[in-house]
């Protein structure tokens, strides 16, 4: 590989959420932290290198969006995806889960229905709940070790909803929704007048052969109903600099947008935003083909060493992202004990999988994107842990 995923970085010092959270959320720092959803490789040099060049010029100003930025989007997703976009569909947003609740704001108020599919992310709930709307939950069926929609369930529950908020691909089930449940999803919406918000910032790490469909594309109805959010920022490991965009098709939408975002100025972005967008998506196919293939060997290792040493927890295996919903349901245990075995007795911080919903009581969600030695270490400590028990 051109790139090097083996290197073990050193985040002290560094503000890391994922390393400074420790203390607050478990009272402790001796636990490998897997649990925050960046990844532990260097951000792609090509994005801190624009950067660093940008910081050479001794003024960090106010900045516009210059074309470059647009066209870099437009390229990406054309290329990627075959989903034509033109400039003024492309709407700066600082983050997607900020960009979601400004789309909340836009297009319902207090006391309406918005639907989500649990178990699924976890700001997906309290964006509605602190913004006092009413959640109603969809949940997935786990069928054949994957999620699917029960589509039957999806055309009752939704009916009253303003919103519908899809995760595309899933967080944490790792699913890859296809073309014909989208549409589907997109047929009930339509007839319902429920707007679609897809979330797709884990589009860019689909593995291979499987293939992202983004939610506009998979027919007119869904193009013209939805709000689309994407981001480079996980994929090459870039959140910290919270450059995300909305994606909007439809001029009346994406009219109502536009106007929210100026009436505060929340679309201004940042001196470093648009050129670390432009510099991911100009210069980013070949490092994040190769970061694939890491995460993809990662994925196997975790999966073959629960089989032989851990054998009751189930890996889901994910056709997108470094992040692993294990199944731990075989071990008998409460939720507090699932948890306190992960962190007392394996000495790892994992995401508990109730943070998802209900639905994820049994479960927990791993961060595979890591070098291997620090994987293979915190497998060791799983083994250890679960021969005790």
């Amino acid at each position: 590989m051109k790139y090097n995923f083996d290197e073990v970085i050193d985040r002290g010092g560094t503000a890391a959420i994922k390393w400074e959270g420790l203390q607050e959320l478990w009272g402790r720092t001796d636990l490998i932290p897997l649990w925050v959803a960046d990844m532990d490789f260097a951000t792609a040099p090509f994005v801190t290198e624009a950067i660093k060049q940008r910081c050479e010029h001794p003024v960090l100003g106010y900045t516009s969006k210059p074309d470059s930025y647009y066209q870099a989007i437009i390229n990406w997703n054309k290329v990627r995806y075959g989903l034509e976009v033109e400039k003024e569909m492309i709407h700066f947003v600082p983050g997607i889960v900020p960009g979601l609740g400004m789309a909340l704001n836009t297009f319902t108020q207090k006391g309406d229905k918005v639907m989500i599919q649990p178990p699924v992310y976890g700001p997906f709930h309290w964006l509605n709940t602190r913004g006092d709307r009413t959640l109603v939950t969809n949940p997935l069926k786990l069928v054949d070790g994957m999620y699917r929609m029960d589509m039957g369930a999806f055309r009752r529950d939704v009916k009253g909803c303003k919103v519908f908020i899809l995760c595309n691909p899933h967080n944490p089930g790792g699913v890859v929704w296809t073309e014909e449940e989208l549409k589907e999803v997109a047929e009930i919406c339509y007839e319902e007048g429920v707007l679609v918000f897809s979330d797709e910032i884990h589009a860019d790490l689909t593995l291979p052969p499987h293939k992202h469909r983004p939610f506009a594309m998979v027919s007119e109805k869904a193009r013209m109903n939805s709000v689309t959010f994407m981001s480079p920022s996980k994929a090459f490991n870039m959140p910290g600099l919270t450059a995300s965009h909305a994606l909007i098709f439809n001029p009346k939408l994406r009219r109502k947008f536009h106007a929210y975002l100026e009436s505060s100025e929340l679309d201004l972005g940042h001196v470093f935003a648009f050129l670390a967008v432009e510099a991911a998506y100009s210069h980013g196919t070949e490092w994040l083909d190769q970061c694939l293939a890491y995460i993809q060997g990662n994925i196997d290792y975790v999966d073959e060493f629960t089989k032989q040493h851990t054998p009751k927890i189930k890996v889901i295996r994910p056709q997108a992202s470094f992040l692993v919903w294990l199944d731990c349901r075989e071990m008998g245990l409460s939720q507090d004990a699932l948890n306190d075995f992960f962190v007392d007795k394996a000495h790892l911080a994992l995401n508990n999988g109730v943070a998802f919903g209900e639905e994820g009581e049994g479960f927990m969600r791993l961060n595979v994107a890591s070098p291997r030695s620090v994987l293979e270490q915190a497998m060791k400590q799983l083994a250890d842990a679960y021969v005790k028990l």
